[in-house]
């Protein structure tokens, strides 16, 4: 049988947690940071858990992780 083959773009971006969620980065954070608030841009620095709708598209992406 043929392998799935692996979306590399996925696997730049998400990372997968021990119990089986997956983690990624907030966007919004790379340009026009001076008019953004203080309060704002702290809150994007924490990473974020992948809500349960979206874990379907993403095993489907990343097959073997």
């Amino acid at each position: 049988m043929l392998k799935i083959k692996t979306i590399r773009s996925f696997t730049k971006r998400f990372r997968k947690l021990p119990s089986g969620k997956f983690k990624y980065k907030k966007s919004n954070m790379r340009h026009i940071l001076t008019k953004k608030t203080s309060k704002y841009k702290r809150q994007l620095r924490s990473k974020a858990i992948v809500t349960r709708n979206n874990l379907k598209i993403i095993n489907k992406c990343l097959p073997y992780s």
